[in-house]
């Protein structure tokens, strides 16, 4: 039998906008999978998802009325346990049988099949094909109850007495297989061909005619784009059309996607229209109006195409097209303007009180009732600024007031009103306040996720700041048991970590660390000091290697997709200067490509396993013990590498130091050939041992080689 499209609808109130994009693919890709599993759909079966304000649909493309027979071989149970000692069938058999709907199955029929350790009963034969009338209603309630939805809703269908849950109240179901309904009851509705059209233009019912008809009936009588994607991109086609006519630009930056998306699962038949707000407005940090106009409005505001500098023009979409939009374009404008005017307000009031005398008010502002105020806090990040300023040269005094107006902005109007601008009012208001421009950039800067530019003088408080807020919360949260588990990380300490380790490799672009150096600022000190302004008690014992630890796996993870496993796995084994990780992990990529590496990497694990045998501290080397040639030769190779590796390793030359090291590859292959190291001669072993050690030693100088064996 041919295949035809399938088309599935849900017809409901609105659905949550920011939801939308995903529920409507979900809910698609929900009914392909299970018409699928069933063997329903044709291989080539396209999946179109609808996904209107109102609505959730689908359409297949190629869907069967019947699937084609299946065969089927299923292991049952063990002989000795489905039937009994005259052959017959034991009760177990019987109510497996029923489970599976064979009950009318031969049971002298079935196979069996041994395993090598017993027989088991084997069934077998051909499964009739699923009928879609008998399938679809499964099917789409499968999906229905696999949906990302955010919070389900409850309520009573019109017999009063009824209730489901669904995201949102459904008020009508389509399910047409080509132009022939398929019978279905889902959320209390019976199935058939009639929908809605847009609110106001066309608020009557639609009798959908086929399955390939619908998006065409719903656009032209319906006023409504059914299809999520298209939607999206009409709205983005009439933004730039008017952005172009105004010389003006929407911005850039995730923000302008994000609102793209939502005002699409906001709209059914889009039109975008120009409305203004009066220029005295413009007198406000612009990001108080571009959040405002964005979020509570859901407006685009444009920026001057060539500064970047907000206008008093801004971007209405509306769910309403029409050749007179002035009363839509003045209602929009009236909304807006109370909002511009708040925060005008905010603003002005803000001004009046300079962030510092706002400090003393963060006494009554708690963090966490485990570990204070927020003025509290600040006393902990300002003492790690001045420890930071003091180990990177910097000004202690512009470090300690960054930090002291960090979280000062947190008491002011502006960002009880809008919490997302926390730290960019705070920048405004030391502008103003005549604070210093490193203070200033430093409090603009503290909320970034993380550092993408070597570091400069310019910009050193607002690195210290950036590292001395993320410091103290990974030790603090994580030291009162708050660590971050599965998917959960309410505090944001895996964000956390990833800033610190970019601060790291900026201050080493930036000249201030090197690869040569294990100072001046080091990961362990950094915690411990950090751990250190704490009051005793408040955090565990083991908070500063715990978040070290972390901290490196969350590098393990960065590095891995960028480097090769192994490499990285033994670097990091020796837990080395943060800032040095990677330079090491680039000279064990190359050593392990060299011909030496794998013996010497077996050579090294070998090694390690002897020197694990060894009894209490090993001596000096003593020469005149070394009677065999073989140890004679490594001992010569181990004094004439030692020094230069020694060298090119405090140089931050790690290729070449691990270069060193490969020309001792003769000498180790020859010694583990020739000679029994845990000989009975306690005095020669402990010697043997020794000379091991030193070689141990310089093996390891770069990374753990016994982790680059294969």
């Amino acid at each position: 039998m041919s295949s035809l499209p399938l088309l599935v609808e849900l017809f409901t109130e609105e659905l949550p906008p920011k939801a939308l994009p995903k529920l409507g693919q979900a809910f698609a890709q929900g009914l392909h999978d299970a018409l699928q599993t069933l063997g329903l759909t044709e291989v080539n079966c396209s999946v179109e998802p609808f996904a209107t304000p109102r609505r959730l649909g689908v359409r297949l493309s190629a869907v069967q009325p019947i699937a084609p027979d299946q065969t089927f071989s299923e292991k049952l149970m063990p002989v000795k346990v489905g039937l009994d000692a005259n052959g017959n069938a034991t009760p177990a058999l019987l109510k497996k049988l029923a489970a599976k709907g064979w009950e009318s199955m031969d049971i002298s029929a079935l196979a069996r099949e041994s395993d090598g350790k017993q027989e088991y009963l084997v069934a077998s034969g051909t499964a009739a094909g699923a009928k879609l009338g008998d399938a679809l209603q499964g099917a789409i309630e499968t999906s229905i109850a696999a949906l990302p939805i955010p919070k389900v809703m409850k309520y009573q269908l019109a017999d009063g007495e009824t209730a489901v849950k669904f995201v949102r109240p459904a008020h009508s179901l389509i399910a047409l297989h080509g132009s022939q309904i398929i019978p279905a009851t889902i959320l209390g509705l019976q199935s058939g061909r009639q929908t809605f059209g847009h609110r106001f233009l066309h608020p009557g019912a639609i009798t959908i005619e086929d399955a390939d008809t619908y998006e065409a009936q719903l656009a032209t009588t319906g006023k409504v784009t059914a299809s999520f994607a298209l939607r999206r991109a009409q709205i983005a086609e009439l933004l730039n059309t008017q952005t172009q006519k105004l010389q003006a630009s929407l911005g850039t930056g995730p923000e302008v996607d994000a609102l793209l998306d939502e005002v699409t699962a906001l709209v059914e038949a889009p039109a975008v229209y120009v409305g203004t707000f009066e220029e005295r407005f413009l007198t406000v940090p612009q990001e108080c109006l571009i959040l405002t106009m964005r979020l509570n409005q859901k407006y685009f505001p444009l920026f001057n195409k060539d500064t970047g500098a907000l206008t008093n023009q801004f971007l209405i979409v509306s769910n309403m097209p029409t050749d007179n939009p002035r009363a839509i374009i003045e209602g929009n404008e009236r909304v807006v303007r109370p909002r511009l005017a708040d925060a005008q307000f905010f603003f002005e009031t803000d001004r009046k009180t300079p962030l510092h005398a706002r400090v003393a008010q963060l006494d009554s502002i708690v963090y966490h009732n485990k570990l204070g105020t927020q003025l509290e806090r600040v006393s902990r990040v300002r003492a790690i600024a001045a420890y930071l300023a003091q180990t990177l040269g910097a000004d202690a005094a512009q470090a300690e007031r960054a930090a002291e107006l960090a979280k000062a902005d947190l008491t002011t109007n502006m960002v009880g009103e809008f919490p997302e601008l926390q730290g960019i009012m705070g920048a405004y208001y030391a502008r103003g306040d005549n604070e210093a421009p490193e203070v200033v950039q430093a409090l603009a800067e503290q909320y970034r996720i993380r550092l993408d530019t070597p570091i400069t003088a310019s910009n050193m408080i607002a690195t210290i700041l950036f590292i001395a807020e993320r410091a103290e919360t990974l030790v603090g949260i994580w030291g009162i048991g708050l660590a971050p588990t599965g998917e959960r990380d309410p505090f944001g300490l895996r964000r956390a970590a990833l800033g610190v380790i970019s601060a790291f490799e900026q201050l080493t672009a930036g000249g201030f660390l090197k690869i040569q150096n294990a100072g001046p600022l080091s990961l362990e000190e950094l915690l411990t000091h950090s751990a250190k302004q704490f009051a005793p008690g408040t955090l565990t014992e083991q908070t500063v290697p715990e978040v070290r630890d972390f901290i490196l796996e969350r590098l393990r993870n960065q590095l891995i997709a960028q480097h090769d496993r192994n490499a990285v796995e033994a670097v990091l084994a020796l837990t080395p200067p943060l800032h040095q990780v990677v330079a090491r992990v680039i000279a064990a990529e190359k050593f392990a490509l060299s011909p030496s590496a794998a013996s010497l990497a077996a050579a090294n694990k070998r090694i390690g396993n002897l020197l694990k045998k060894s009894e209490g501290q090993l001596p000096t080397v003593t020469p005149k013990l070394l009677t065999e040639a073989a140890e004679q030769a490594l001992a010569k190779a181990v004094a004439q590498a030692q020094p230069i590796a020694q060298q090119q390793f405090e140089a931050g030359d790690y290729v070449a130091a691990m270069d060193t090291l490969a020309q001792t590859r003769e000498a180790v292959d020859l010694f583990f050939n020739d000679i029994m190291v845990m000989t009975d001669d306690i005095a020669v072993r402990n010697n043997r041992l020794a000379l091991l050690d030193q070689l141990h030693r310089l093996m390891n100088q770069v990374a753990d080689i016994s982790r680059l064996a294969p």
